[in-house]
């Protein structure tokens, strides 16, 4: 037996056992260091290490003094870094350590997230049982959801409350593990050294009512404290609305537990959104946590240009209700499934590319906690049969100076079948997106700029695709990437700060990704008409001749010939957004097939509409309020004659290396000093 301190407390718990995390649930911090001080000054008479975890958010638990080694971590780091620096510390200071850790609910300050300190909780306290510690933990009563007290209380080996009623000290043992007396579990008053059970059903009941009266003020008691900030949200906006002091300071808070922590894209979010977009993005939310890169670049640029009332912004985008699964979830995924420890030994040097190939398949397969599976199936049921996306939104993702382009997944789902069916799509697609995390390619990038031990977690963007039916095919009218600086002049006149497009028919893969064989159609804004090549047979060939689509029918993504589409008759605006082949439609005529050719070149939806005009205006504007480039991702359908809606899927600092001058080749070089010539 193992003392802890109390001679009292040690008969009522038959004393501590190696590996032991005790969790004391008190009022206040003097509650917990009223148990604390008599473990630690037993532990050092004993001469035993002791080690003192601290998140410097409180005063210190414990002065200063010889045998006690302190640690100081920086919770607002974040979960995943403030876990991995404790890891490493536990796993250094080996077997048989005595620790101490500041109070578990101050970490709600740096998270604002009961979710994230139960799941601290869960990857901690196994790993301080494995190596035969004895911990000490305190958590502040009625601060934290019943769900969160229920986790901590599933996985610690002591669960402790402490009650002070009319003047008395109580405790309330209501878990000790592996150990049992007949009075253990009643509560207890302190005499002194001693504490005595409360058998008396009087008494007993005299203190819980008490208790209970404290602990049912509000309702709010039940929710987790992110769902009760959001309450405190809505209040202000009712009460204050949204100009006031108090708004603008929820603003700021709120934009740092969802939005990001990049300094730059926050005030972008102070510049662009209000406390009622906030309320909004919470209640299309899953879990909790930062909505990531594409989230937040899709949002503000949408409000930056509902402001331009030059665009007609209301009139010219489609709505969009899009859905955000937070980066919380990722997390609680791999705690939940006992992934961490695997987590852990990839951020190492060691183990980045080794266990990450192990992990990746692991995540593939890994289940989801059943509030979140519920949340997910709502989602579904929202969206019935429309097709969707599930988007890869990382921390990193979109942010000012990493692109990740293409490092992460991003699933289509055509989206039918029973609900059944289209849930189990979607939970399949939200694991690829996970498990993407571990991709060779997005592991590299991240460890060429210096990311490979910061923070990357994985948020969702789930959009409803832009577009409609052609019969048994859906996709939009066409769809593009849009860039505020030309780095594709291929023409001296060019004006480089014109900016360019890419565009295709139907779905934006083949305008966002290199496809061998096809073109995207390059434009340059300030000569629109001008292509890159000369003559009607290179205008055939470098063009588009292959369609992205979803076939409902099939509940699949395929690529389509346009030769077919047309064959088909469907709806493809082809007078706007091509140019008939008299030649290859002759030829057709004569080999007696039917049908007609045509080559995508949009020359004529920019003679015809201010298209060219408004793609301008808006790559401009969000310059503009970005201080930098930008690159958007967006989709074009029209919707009578010529009047068309353009629907803004993503924006985000453009990376770019800087700018120099137009390189001279001389006209004669050495024989010797040619690499290879063209």
């Amino acid at each position: 037996m193992i003392s802890t301190g109390i001679k009292g407390l040690d008969k009522v718990t038959t004393g501590l056992q190696m590996g032991d995390n005790v969790v004391w649930q008190v009022d206040t911090l003097d509650d917990y260091i009223e148990f604390l001080d008599p473990f630690v000054k037993k532990s050092l008479e004993d001469k035993r290490r002791l080690v003192y975890i601290r998140f410097n958010i409180h005063k210190p638990l414990i002065k200063e003094q010889e045998g006690v080694t302190v640690y100081d971590l920086d919770a607002f780091v974040g979960f995943e870094s403030l876990s991995s620096e404790l890891n490493g510390i536990i796993k250094k200071e080996g077997e048989g350590v005595f620790y101490v850790f500041d109070c578990l609910s101050d970490l709600l300050s740096a998270w604002s997230n009961d979710l994230m300190i139960g799941n601290f909780f869960k990857i901690t306290c196994p790993f301080l049982f494995e190596l035969n510690t004895i911990t000490y933990f305190g958590l502040l009563r009625n601060n934290h959801s019943f769900k969160t007290v229920a986790r901590i209380r599933d996985t610690t080996q002591l669960l402790i409350d402490v009650y002070r009623f009319k003047g008395n000290s109580y405790i309330h043992p209501l878990k000790v593990w592996n150990r049992y007396t007949p009075t253990m579990f009643l509560p207890h008053i302190r005499k002194k050294d001693q504490f005595v059970p409360v058998g008396n059903s009087m008494d007993a009941a005299k203190l819980f009512s008490s208790i209970f009266k404290k602990g049912m003020k509000s309702e709010k008691r039940k929710l987790d404290y992110w769902d009760r900030l959001f309450m405190d949200a809505e209040e202000i906006v009712e009460q204050k609305g949204l100009a006031g002091e108090d708004a603008k300071q929820m603003v700021d808070q709120l934009s740092r537990l969802i939005i990001s922590r990049d300094e730059k894209i926050l005030q972008l979010a102070k510049d662009h959104l209000n406390l009622e977009d906030f309320i909004t993005i919470k209640s299309r939310m899953v879990g909790t946590g930062f909505i990531g890169g594409k989230s937040v670049g899709m949002l503000i640029a949408r409000n930056i240009l509902l402001k331009e009332k030059t665009l007609e912004a209301e009139k010219l985008f489609e709505p969009h209700d899009s859905f955000y699964v937070g980066s919380d979830v990722f997390y609680t995924y791999i705690v939940e499934n006992g992934w961490w420890k695997a987590r852990m030994d990839q951020r190492t040097k060691e183990g980045y590319f080794e266990v990450a190939r192990n992990l990746k398949d692991k995540i593939l397969t890994g289940v989801f906690p059943e509030e979140i599976k519920e949340q997910f199936m709502q989602l579904i049921e929202y969206f019935g049969q429309s097709p969707i996306i599930v988007r890869s939104s990382s921390l990193l993702e979109d942010g000012y100076g990493n692109a990740f382009a293409g490092k992460y997944d991003s699933v289509f789902l055509p989206n039918q079948g029973t609900p059944e069916q289209r849930y189990a799509k979607f939970v399949d697609a939200v694991r690829r997106i996970y498990a993407s995390t571990m991709n060779e390619d997005a592991l590299v990038y991240r460890l060429q700029r210096g990311l490979d031990q910061m923070d990357e977690q994985m948020a969702l963007l789930v959009q409803r695709v832009s577009g409609s039916y052609h019969k048994n095919y859906f996709f939009p009218d066409m769809a593009g990437v849009g860039i505020s600086y030309n780095v594709f002049v291929w023409k001296p006149n060019l004006d480089p700060k014109a900016g360019m497009l890419r565009l295709v028919l139907g779905l934006g893969t083949r305008a966002v990704n290199r496809v061998s064989g096809d073109y995207p159609r390059i434009m340059a804004l300030d000569d629109p008409l001008l292509k890159t090549h000369a003559g009607i047979e290179d205008t055939k060939k470098f063009s588009q001749h292959y369609v992205d689509v979803l076939n409902v029918k099939e509940n699949s993504f395929e690529t389509v010939l346009l030769s077919d589409l047309v064959k088909e008759k469907m709806d493809l605006k082809l007078d706007l957004t091509g140019m008939r082949d008299d030649e290859s439609s002759r030829r057709l005529s004569e080999m007696g097939l039917e049908g007609e050719a045509w080559i995508v070149t949009f020359d004529n939806l920019v003679r015809e509409t201010k298209f060219q005009q408004i793609m301008q205006k808006i790559l401009k504007t969000l310059e503009s309020a970005y201080g930098y480039l930008v690159d958007i991702e967006f989709t074009m359908n029209f919707k009578s004659g010529h009047d068309f809606q353009v629907n803004l899927l993503q924006c985000r600092p453009m990376q770019a290396k800087g700018f120099g001058n137009r390189v001279s080749i001389p006209k004669t070089i050495k024989k010797e000093k040619v690499l290879f010539e063209s």
